[in-house]
């Protein structure tokens, strides 16, 4: 599968390719809220809920089923490193959006993960080409501990918007805050202003 790159996605926001406070590195840092929580695929269940049409559910192998595409994207954590040219292969956000069909009044998007964290984004900050549920990195599976079996890849925030381990999104017609950002950081999350905490 030919990659998408949406690498130059920094332009939309008027910042370099590497956002400031930010330090390139070729290592991909582990860092998690606790451990890595176990999953298995034969009950293992994502789920779309909330304000849309239709509520979905699909089990592993229905999820890899789904139309995927792969992307090279940067990756910019909120402790200070991005690492360029992650190639990432998944169902984009869109894709899932339009299968549940989202109803006129959702403002927001909460989506929930295995380990019990949370993390939330307006509507507009998800339905975007390069939000993927994604489930290889580079030609493989995605490994566990940068949460594997599936995570959500948001290369236009800081990378604590896109869940570990998810298992479910959720769309809301009022904003909720997740799990960091209930603990003071930035709703936002935008690393070309440092949005990193509230």
């Amino acid at each position: 599968m030919t990659a998408t790159d949406v690498t130059d996605l920094h332009e939309e926001f008027d910042g370099d390719r590497l956002p400031p406070g930010q330090r390139e590195t070729t290592k991909f840092p582990v860092l998690s809220k606790g451990d890595t929580p176990d999953w298995d695929p034969e009950t293992w269940e994502f789920t779309v809920s909330g304000a849309v049409e239709d509520d979905l559910a699909f089990s592993w192998d229905d999820f890899l089923d789904l139309p995927a595409e792969t992307q090279t994207q940067d990756f910019h954590c909120v402790t200070g490193w991005s690492k360029f040219d992650c190639e990432f292969t998944g169902v984009t956000f869109l894709d899932l959006a339009e299968m549940a069909g989202v109803e006129d009044d959702v403002v927001h998007v909460m989506f929930s993960a295995l380990d019990g964290y949370t993390t939330n984004l307006p509507l507009d900050a998800c339905m975007r080409e390069e939000v993927l549920f994604a489930y290889e990195f580079d030609g493989d599976s995605l490994p566990r501990e940068h949460g594997g079996p599936l995570r959500v890849v948001t290369p236009h925030k800081y990378a604590y918007k896109g869940a570990k381990w998810v298992d479910g999104v959720e769309f809301l017609t009022e904003p909720e805050r997740g799990y960091w950002e209930k603990r003071g950081y930035s709703n936002t999350a935008n690393p070309w202003n440092e949005e990193r905490y509230s």
